[in-house]
Parts: structure tokens; C-alpha cells; sequence
């Protein structure tokens, strides 16, 4: 029997990179997966290929949080895996931040993740795994990633405290972060064709394997996680780095 079987997994930020990799990942275990997307074209390009149920979200709006959380009551009635992985990352030196820099990734990395989980955990099982994805951007201290690396360790300290308010429910809370990750996110950082390539080149050298990670590794992390293999595991971070924090000032 398939490790996720009969369970219903709702993935944010679905349709490409590492979000994609999970809903395929636990559709394969045996899950019932529905994938979000602020882009209709794109969603419905995802939940084709993949055979996914996909609803529109813009998670940064509370709107959409709620109508989402609705749909997905209605058509399922409940959930047992809720994978936070909407998010967006953009760097900026402090003197050149603007407010609506600022505002993007709070709104959407830190208020969106934590009003998805209140939305929906009035339909969330007893027993069930809640996963955020965070970054090691909350503790490396990269130059630029000041608000970025703001949102994500918020995010983890959101993480802490929900295990212990969700523990009498047995719902357990738990992160990943994940060093750099081979997805389209880096080409969405603001830099230039150059910046990016010496980026590259610094962080691949400061990781044991001397690569990024590939989507399908952060995948079987958020696997074992939503399965009954880590029902031991709660309210902790996981880091997925390739050895990148283990010596950040290499």
C-alpha cells in the first residue's frame, strides 16, 4: 500500500519548481492532491499534466484564502497534509528597499501562510501534518535578503508556536529550509544574468555537494514529513542545505 493512501494534500504555490515537485511527489504516495496558483494559464497547465485538482489563489489576498478554503470544504469536506510553499523572494540593500518591497513578501510569506492555516483547520483532521517552507535565508545573513530573510524566520517561529497550540489535536507542525533549490524562483530574484551566475558559482562552492539541490530531494523531505513515518517529528526545522550552514562563514 501506497504511504499516503486515501489522503488529501493541499499544496500552495503548485505549479512549478519545488511546489510542483511535492503535489507530484504525493500524488504518487497515494494522495488526492489539490495544487493553487496565482495564474490561471499556468494552474491549469500543472493540474493537466499532472492530473491535479487546482483552484486559483493569490494567498497574499484574504479573499482568495477564504473562497480557497471554501472550494475545498465543499469538493472534499476535509484534509490531512497542508504544504505552505506560496511564497516570493526578491533581494534589495536597505537603502534602496521600497515599501511595497517590504510590503509583497510579508503579505504574502508570512500573513498568507499563517491565515491559510487558520482557514483551513477547521477541515483539517485530527492526526494531520502541516509543513512550511522556509529558507536558510532566515539565519545565513546573505547581503540583500534583509526582508526575505525576515519573512522566513518568521515563518519558522510561527512554526514553533503551532505545534504546541495544534499538539492536542495531534496535527503536527513542522519546516523545512532549503538552501538553493534549481527552480525558476532565481530567476526572480532582481539580478542581472551576471549577478546570478557569481551567485551561483559562491553558493555551490560553499556546499559539500557542490551543487543546488534539485526539486525532487526537497520533495521526498516534505514525503516523509506528511507521512506516518515522522509521527515522532513535530515543531522542529529541517534543513536541506547540502552542507551550505555548516560553515556559513566559509
Amino acid at each position: 500500500m501506497k504511504q499516503l493512501e486515501g489522503k488529501i494534500a493541499v499544496v500552495t504555490g503548485g505549479t512549478s519548481g519545488i511546489g510542483a515537485a511535492v503535489a507530484s511527489e504525493l500524488q504518487a504516495q497515494g494522495a488526492s492532491v489539490i495544487i493553487t496558483g496565482r495564474k490561471k494559464e499556468a494552474l491549469d497547465q500543472a493540474a493537466e499534466k499532472f492530473g491535479l485538482t487546482g483552484y486559483v489563489c493569490d494567498h497574499s489576498k484574504m479573499d482568495d484564502i477564504k473562497k480557497l478554503a471554501s472550494g475545498v470544504k465543499n469538493q472534499f469536506s476535509h484534509i490531512d497534509i497542508l504544504f505552505l510553499n506560496a511564497g516570493i523572494a526578491a533581494f534589495s540593500p536597505l537603502e534602496a528597499a521600497s515599501e511595497e518591497h517590504f510590503d509583497s513578501m510579508m503579505n504574502l510569506n508570512v500573513k498568507g501562510n499563517y491565515f491559510t492555516v487558520q482557514y483551513f483547520l477547521p477541515i483539517l483532521n485530527d492526526n494531520s501534518s502541516i509543513i512550511f517552507n522556509a529558507s536558510v535565508n532566515a539565519s545565513i545573513a546573505a547581503p540583500g535578503s534583509t526582508v526575505y530573510a525576515a519573512s522566513k524566520a518568521a515563518i519558522l517561529a510561527i512554526n514553533r508556536v503551532l505545534s504546541k497550540e495544534l499538539a492536542p489535536r495531534n496535527i503536527r507542525v513542522n519546516a523545512i529550509s532549503p538552501g538553493p533549490v534549481d527552480t525558476p524562483l532565481y530567476d526572480n530574484l532582481g539580478l542581472t544574468a551576471g549577478q546570478k551566475e557569481a551567485m551561483n558559482q559562491k553558493l555551490s562552492g560553499k556546499m559539500l555537494e557542490h551543487r543546488f539541490a534539485y526539486p525532487q530531494e526537497i520533495a521526498n523531505l516534505v514525503r516523509f514529513l506528511a507521512s506516518p513515518d515522522s509521527s515522532f517529528i513535530t515543531g522542529t526545522e529541517i534543513t536541506i542545505d547540502g552542507g551550505l550552514t555548516l560553515d556559513p562563514t566559509n
